[in-house]
């Protein structure tokens, strides 16, 4: 009996140690506290990101790190650019030879060589195109001889009166010494000579019309009154100066230039040219009428 406890003893021994070998084996480093074990193999790693267990933070025992997820780089998308619209090209307006407000007339020629003859209204180029010359040339005129609108373009009236006054021959008028008074009834002009020279260049004029025409002759002046009143026609004739038969020089009441009609056998003025002829005439001067106003 006592050989074989020493033998019994041994084999127990031997069993022991096998199981406790395979199951739990304490780790001298957790103070026998227990568990942990190494993983088995196959297991697979959760990435929860929770802390490891206690004792994970020895080398034997490296943490399980869930890899970090780097987040995509969002690209913007790149704005599409409207595409330009082409612009319409605009025509150019055409310029015009005449200047801005100015228009050019149907007789700029015409109108242009008749300042040149007559001077006195500003550099003219005859060229028959408008200029900004031209323009001050012929607003000065028209506005000289009332031609309304006086705005520059030589239309009928003032290539009318141009003519007129550039093709009347200052030397019919048989002026001897003195002051006379000349009328161009063909024409419609009248101009002031003194002792043969003239003193008064033609201007403008408008006689007797159809049935109330206005004599040629050689008169004198033998009544004035700064305003007469017209009995028969009940108007005011201003710088009235009468030489014949109830007819004199005076003021017109009208438009001058409206030749469809005319005085009754009075010699019509502008303003300025009736203060003018009141200035220079007197009871005894001479007043010579020639030719005769078309259609009377």
């Amino acid at each position: 009996m006592w050989r074989l406890r020493p033998v019994s003893r041994l084999v127990a021994l031997v069993v022991v140690t096998l199981v406790g070998a395979g199951a739990c084996a304490l780790d001298p480093s957790t103070g026998g506290s227990g568990g942990g074990g190494a993983a088995p193999a196959g297991a697979t790693a959760q990435g929860s990101g929770a802390s490891a267990a206690p004792g994970s933070d020895q080398p034997d025992h490296p943490a399980t790190t869930p890899p970090r997820v780097t987040p995509s780089r969002t690209t913007a998308p790149t704005p599409v650019k409207p595409k330009p619209t082409p612009s319409r090209t605009t025509a150019k307006p055409t310029t015009s030879s005449s200047p801005a407000g100015c228009p050019q007339g149907e007789q700029q020629r015409a109108v242009e060589t008749y300042l040149v003859q007559l001077g006195g209204f500003g550099a003219v180029t005859v060229d028959g195109r408008q200029s900004a010359a031209d323009c001050a040339a012929i607003k000065k005129f028209q506005k000289r001889y009332d031609i309304r609108p006086a705005q520059g373009p030589a239309g009928p009236t003032t290539y009318d009166v141009a003519k007129r006054l550039a093709t009347t021959d200052t030397s019919r008028c048989k002026a001897g010494s003195g002051t006379t008074f000349c009328i161009d009834l063909t024409r419609q002009t009248t101009w002031v000579m003194r002792d043969g020279k003239v003193l008064v260049k033609p201007t403008v004029t408008r006689t007797g019309m159809a049935g109330y025409r206005t004599p040629a002759g050689t008169f004198t002046i033998n009544f004035r009154n700064i305003k007469e009143w017209s009995d028969p026609y009940e108007v005011w004739l201003p710088y009235w100066q009468h030489f014949t038969q109830g007819m004199g020089f005076h003021e017109t009441t009208t438009y001058l230039h409206d030749m469809s009609i005319g005085s009754h056998g009075c010699v019509n003025l502008l303003h300025a040219d009736a203060v003018r002829y009141w200035e220079l005439g007197k009871v005894g001067s001479r007043v010579v009428l020639i030719g005769r106003r078309p259609g009377t």
